[in-house]
Order: structure tokens, then sequence, then C-alpha cells
């Protein structure tokens, strides 16, 4: 980790930056149509359009309280079919909620919204998704009080993706933020939007509003556009633009801002210690630009944040900083979903039973994935009988929840019909749209003997060695063959090798390119490797495969990139710039201590 100086210096940076800166697929029933439209519920289904308020006050009224309240919860349910899981699955389901199928869940608890997860066997092809989504509807509008669905995955693009091939991956935040392009962030997202809709996803958890000014951040790090407040507040801006120009539901996060901690909070609780100033200065301006690009919903953070409220409780449970910050200061009227109740950040002070019911008294509107849902239903519904919680507030969680539903077209169009799948998911256009935008991403670091381009025309002989990270969504194998495979592709004769074998079979070759993920400070398996292959004599290329930090803690090599992510086109990418096939066009969206400043990017000659 760096120091505390280090990272001090680097937090001055970006406030000094800032303060310088200031100066649709889908078609419903006849039966779900006609009940929309008598309630005035966005009868039309356009994406975007101003919900009839009116309409849906008259929903909310005539729901028990037992439906108001399941409107508020988005759970988890295992299994590809909301009918037929595998055994394995129904067993889970069985344990965990007491039903055996996710159509039960959804008909039991009068759920507003399920959250696909790939480990829970959700997310295995675009048709089975499609399929998906249409039965848990089926559910949703059979039953209870016939409300649609918000059906939501976290589908960041980059190192955080539940749908894979064949669906379109674009390269994630930080790899748009070396672009610098707000027109080509904008579009990765209105082009994922839209395949996510085919598949009836119509809420994403993206794009992430944190800036990251701490190199030792674990949890952040790539998924930030970078470190220059402005910067990532126009990004993040156009995504929101992007996604709910797809008629998918844009949903910000982590309030009020998890860019500066160095605890991941699934595991442990994160303090964030800037000022108030710092945080007005650094963490506030991409949630504003959110707020006034009309994002539908924001994510709270699993934080302690002791200059906005000194409580010790995360924010996410944190009436000063739900209510009297987000929703007074920055006058957002949208869904507060709270980030995952079943992650250790929010666990640690409170229990399960408390922490449903100390969200919605934060301000919060949705409950994303408790880890007991049947028990944090019954506390929400306890605290309603004690009244600790007035169905009046209640009543203002489920409208803003409904007003989203309605205004992304659920009332109308809550079906993903399945030639959307293939007419929208994976298509060449998109594919193409991807390896355009991945090019301008990859980002020359260092090339102090002109090394790179290598002379593909020549058919140089390379090796690929170093970390191979578990494969994103995105890739069709580890990155070091992916590299090598694009290399020859090329042009080159480029083979892959396992570290172990890397520095005796390094003699003859042009050059020896090494993948790294994540070097930690100090001495490592992924440093010693470098220095080994440095003193063999053959020419070092060094390819951050993820965060960008990690030239500061390796010895200098003979040319440096930084791809922040190692799908297939970011791997294309590299291996054209590599090869002189492209041009470099990415700069550094963050600083990389003690070796490269913020905007730093080297470009080649024509």
């Amino acid at each position: 980790m760096p120091n505390q100086a280090s990272r001090r210096t680097l937090l001055a940076a970006a406030a000094a930056a800032a303060a310088t800166a200031a100066g649709a697929v889908a078609a419903t029933s006849g039966t779900a149509r006609t009940a929309a439209a008598a309630d005035g519920l966005n009868p039309e289904g356009h994406p975007g359009r101003r919900p009839d308020r009116a309409g849906l006050r008259r929903a909310v009224d005539r729901m028990s309280l037992a439906e108001k309240v399941g409107q508020l919860f988005v759970s988890r349910a295992y299994g590809h079919s909301a009918t037929a899981p595998d055994a394995a699955d129904a067993e889970q389901n069985q344990a965990l909620f007491g039903v055996r199928t996710a159509a039960e869940l959804v008909s039991r608890y009068h759920l507003g919204g399920i959250v696909y997860f790939a480990w829970a066997h959700n997310t295995r092809t675009p048709h089975q998704i499609a399929a998906l989504s249409t039965g848990l509807q089926q559910a949703a509008l059979t039953s209870g009080a016939r409300i649609p669905l918000l059906l939501s995955t976290d589908q960041e693009h980059g190192v955080v993706a539940r749908i894979g091939k064949p669906a379109t991956l674009f390269p994630g935040a930080m790899a748009l933020g070396a672009s610098g392009s707000a027109a080509d962030a904008r579009r990765a997202a209105r082009v994922a939007g839209s395949e996510l809709a085919a598949m009836g996803i119509r809420q994403d958890y993206a794009p992430v509003a944190d800036v990251n000014v701490n190199p030792a951040n674990p949890v952040i790090g790539v998924r930030s556009f970078g470190s220059d407040p402005r910067a990532v507040a126009e990004l993040v801006a156009a995504q929101v633009r992007g996604y709910q120009g797809a008629g998918v539901a844009a949903t910000a996060k982590h309030f009020p801002g998890h860019g500066d901690t160095e605890t991941d909070s699934h595991v442990g609780l994160p303090v964030m210690r800037h000022t108030r100033a710092e945080w007005e200065a650094l963490d506030e301006p991409p949630f504003r630009a959110a707020v006034e690009a009309g994002v539908d919903a924001i994510m709270t953070a699993h934080i302690v944040f002791p200059a906005l409220d000194p409580s010790g409780d995360p924010a996410t449970l944190s009436r000063p900083i739900v209510t009297g910050i987000l929703r007074e200061r920055l006058g957002f009227q949208g869904v507060v979903v709270t980030d995952a109740l079943d992650m250790a950040g929010v666990r640690q002070k409170y229990g399960d039973d408390r922490v449903p019911v100390l969200a919605l008294l934060a301000g919060c509107d949705q409950l994303l994935n408790p880890p007991d849902l049947p028990l944090a239903h019954r506390s929400v519904l306890s605290a309603l009988a004690s009244g600790e919680l007035t169905e009046s507030r209640i009543d203002e969680s489920v409208l803003r929840i409904l007003e989203v539903k309605s205004r992304r077209g659920l009332f109308d169009e809550a079906y993903p019909p399945a030639s959307a799948v293939d007419a929208v998911v994976g298509v060449r256009e998109h594919l193409d749209a991807a390896e355009r935008i991945a090019a301008a991403t990859t980002t020359l670091l260092a090339n102090p003997g002109a090394l790179v381009p290598l002379d593909a025309k020549a058919a140089p002989r390379l090796l690929v060695t170093g970390t191979d990270p578990v494969s994103p969504s995105a890739s069709t194998g580890p990155p070091t063959v992916v590299l090598a495979r694009e290399l020859t592709a090329l042009g080159c004769r480029a083979t892959a090798v396992a570290p172990a074998r890397a520095v005796a079979a390094a003699a003859g070759n042009a050059a020896v390119l090494v993948c790294t993920y994540n070097v930690p400070e100090g001495d490592s398996p992924q440093r010693t490797l470098v220095t080994d292959l440095i003193a063999t004599g053959v020419p070092v290329v060094l390819v951050a495969l993820r965060n960008p930090y990690d030239p500061a803690r390796l010895p200098a090599c003979a040319a440096e990139l930084a791809t922040y992510s190692w799908g297939d086109a970011e791997m294309r990418a590299a291996a054209r710039v590599l090869t002189g096939a492209a041009r470099p066009a990415g700069r550094l969206p963050v600083p990389v201590p003690g070796r490269y400043p913020l905007g730093h990017g080297l470009t080649l000659d024509a």
C-alpha cells in the first residue's frame, strides 16, 4: 500500500484539479396492457416518459401492506429457469426461502425485483436469460398486486460483468476514462443497455461514480473512470443517458463515494477520511452530474464517513447522508437502492433483522439482496406494526419504485420477446462498436528505446508470459494466450508460456511480453519474474492487465502498456499497438505515484 504521504499527495492533486475545473424491445399481454392503461400507467410504454403519478398512487393505494413491503425487496434467486431450476438450485431456494422456484419466491414475497448473478446460475445464455425474465414477469403479473418486476444485474463491463459472450462486452470504466470520450462512454452504455433490455433486464447497477484517488483501493480501482472529478462526472452523465436512452434504469454508485478506501466493503467496514470540503470537491461532482442527467437510481455505499455523519453508521443506514445530503442537498428524487445487504460492511454494527429497517429510516427505497429474505421481510412488517415505520413512509418508496418501472415502460412492456435476443444481443454492429471503443483505450506508458512498434513484417519471435487471472466474461481464454494469438495473427511468431518456464525460454526472442495483475508493494513473485527476465538481456515489455499502478512497483522495462482489463477487445487493441497496426490513444485517467502523472500517454509517429 502507498504510504499516507503519497496518498494525500494524490488527494491534494485531485482536489486542486477539481477546484480548477470549477472556474427496447418488448411486448406484453393484452391483459397487462389493458390493466396498465386503466390505471394510467404509461400506456404507450415510451422509455423516459414522465410517469402518471396519480395513476401510480392509485396502484399503491390498492396494494396490501405485505405487497407494499414486497416491492421494496430485490432478492437473488437460484436457477436458470423461473419454474424448472436444476435440482441443486431448487434445494438452495428451499433452504433459504422456503420455496423451490424463483417464480414461487416472487409470488410469496410480492417482490419488486430479482437481481441476476452468474453464481446463482441465472445467466447462462441470452436466450435463457430472456426466458427466465419472462417466467419471472409472469409470476409477478399473475399474483398479488400484479406489478411487473424491475429485473437487475451488475453489468459494469470490464472486470465486473455478469453476462458474457455472446453478449457484447465493452471496456470498463477506467479504460473509457483513458479514452476520455464521453461519446464513446454513452455509445457503450446505449448498446449495452439495449442488449440488457432484450434479455428483460431493466435496471443496471452502473455506472460507478466513485473517484478513485487511492491506488490501494481494493474494491473500486479500474471500476472507476479515474481520479479527476470533472472527467468522472462527464463520463458518468454520459453513461446515465446511454443506459436510460435504451430503456434501462441506470444506477450511479456508491454514494457518497467509495474511491478513497483501503478496505473492501464486501469483507469489512471501510472508513472514508475525507473532510467535508474534500468530499464536496472530489466525491460529490459525479453524483451531482448523475442527478442532473436524470439518473433513475443511486446506490449507497457500506462505508463510514465521519465528516458527513459522525455516528459511526455506514452510509446505507445514515439518514444525514441519504436524506440530508442525497435527497436534500443534491435534490435527488429517484430510487435509492442499498448496496447488497449480505456484504460485511453493513452487517457489523447491527443484526440482519435491523439493517432493512434502518435503511428505510435512513431514506433508502430498494433493499438489495438481504442475506435472509424471510427475516428481513418480517422485520419490516414488525417495524410497521410497532410504529417504528409508518405506512406513509413505505408508500413513498413504493411510489418511487413504481415511477421507475413506469418511466422505463414496464407497465406496457414487461416481457422480452425471443426475437429481440437474435436481433440485438451480440450483433456485428455492436461487436464492431466495442472493438472501435477499445482501440482508443490502450495507453503506452513508456518506450525509451523505441522498441514499440515491433516490426511485425519481420515475423519476430515473441514470448508472452506472466499472470493469467481468471478470464473475465469478455475473454475467450487466459490473457497470455489471447495476446499471443492476436500478435501471431498480426504477423509475429508469439508463444505463450507459464512463468516458471519463461526465463529459460527467453533467449532467442525479439522481446518478452509480461502480463501483470495488481502487483503488490514490495517483493512478490511478479516482481521476481520481471527482474529475472530483465537480467536475461532480452527486451521486456510490461502489459499491466488491470491496475495501471503496476509499473511503479516493478523495475523499469523496455516498454510499458496499460490495458485496464483483459477481455478479448482489450487484448486485440494492445496487440495492434504493439505491432504498429494502431497508434496508442489512451491517457492515464489516474496518476501512477512515483512514475507517471495524470494524463500521461505516449503516441507513436504515423
